[in-house]
């Protein structure tokens, strides 16, 4: 059973089995691509206003509309700066999180409808400072004011050109890629594919080209949303499940699931969707599994039926030796050649 709205099925018919109805939004794809082109031209030039901080900023983002796996790759970041000695601190704008007053600061209390599921998520797997703001620019600044941080890692913000960076890494869909190759809306072209060309790294979740370096997800076990329990995933194979889901793109996780040879029926959410108790609910006694992002909106009230599904990225080598010499080039003034 699949709650995804009918609109979203037809938005995404349209970017990635390029239907004829595409032609209808063409006109207005080049409009955006006007626009977003003409918007960076005036940071670029000084119309608009950007602003340098005085820490190095590494920016983790997407091209795309949607999931790309940009979460698990920013926590990656993370402990891996900390296992190089750095401080980072994490930045976002915390899609969907609907506080009255901004910017917040993540802890073991924060609500996810307050903060967002991400930046929860981010916290809880790192214990990094983590400061969210739709602007990013008051975000970074409230992070160094209550921290001695000295990397900033922003999750997401690869078009927030209002706030300067020294590292862009772009994670792209290994199986979707760039969907028909339009702009909004017509395909789900944040930027033009051109824009691949001036960042540092593209990590591609899966297999992906030449100058990608790839990233793969990997977990084998499930936890227990009420005791914190683990049990292998295989060991779920033998009986009937529940999955439900509300990514970016909801079939990366019914699929992951079908390598274990489960035998699931679905519901499929929007992402950062605000789930109530009855969304996690069955007619049965069936195990139900999730994502982790999903988890922390879910926990408050599950029960012993509920598990999630905790993946970790694993990174092509060359990925972490690339980082630290930009890193270490921005951080001496130089540029990369």
């Amino acid at each position: 059973m699949q709650r995804q709205p009918v609109i979203s099925k037809w938005i995404e018919s349209v970017w990635y089995e390029n239907t004829p109805a595409v032609y209808l939004l063409v006109p207005l794809s080049w409009l955006y691509r006007f626009v977003i082109t003409l918007r960076r031209a005036c940071y670029r030039f000084g119309v608009i206003e950007s602003h340098r901080l005085n820490r190095p900023v590494i920016v983790v983002g997407n091209i795309t509309v949607g999931g790309t796996g940009k979460t698990p790759l920013v926590i990656w970041i993370v402990e891996w700066l900390k296992q190089k000695g750095y401080r980072p601190g994490v930045i976002s704008r915390g899609y969907g999180a609907t506080a009255a007053c901004w910017p917040q600061i993540v802890d073991c209390d924060s609500d996810p409808s307050m903060v967002g599921d991400e930046p929860l998520l981010i916290f809880q797997r790192t214990a990094c400072l983590v400061v969210v703001d739709p602007i990013r620019i008051r975000a970074a600044r409230a992070l160094l004011a209550c921290s001695d941080c000295d990397i900033i890692v922003s999750d997401d913000g690869l078009q927030h050109y209002a706030l300067e960076r020294d590292i862009e890494v772009v994670v792209v869909d290994g199986e979707r890629r760039f969907g028909n190759g339009y702009c909004l809306p017509a395909g789900p072209l944040r930027e033009p594919v051109q824009r691949l060309k001036q960042v540092d790294l593209i990590v591609c979740n899966g297999t992906g080209r030449i100058d990608e370096l790839s990233m793969q997800f990997v977990g084998e076990v499930a936890v227990n949303l009420d005791d914190q329990s683990q049990r292998p995933l295989e060991s779920f194979s033998r009986q009937r499940l529940h999955a439900l889901v509300g990514i970016g793109n909801p079939q990366r996780f019914l699929d992951y699931l079908d390598r274990f040879d489960l035998y699931f029926d679905s519901r499929v959410f929007p992402d950062h969707y605000h789930y109530r108790p009855d969304d996690i609910l069955f007619q049965d006694d069936a195990p139900v599994l999730m994502t982790e992002k999903d988890a922390v909106k879910c926990r408050a009230f599950a029960d012993e039926r509920h598990w999630y599904v905790p993946v970790t990225a694993r990174l092509d080598d060359r990925f972490g030796d690339r980082l630290l010499n930009l890193l270490q080039d921005r951080m001496n003034g130089q540029k990369v050649a």
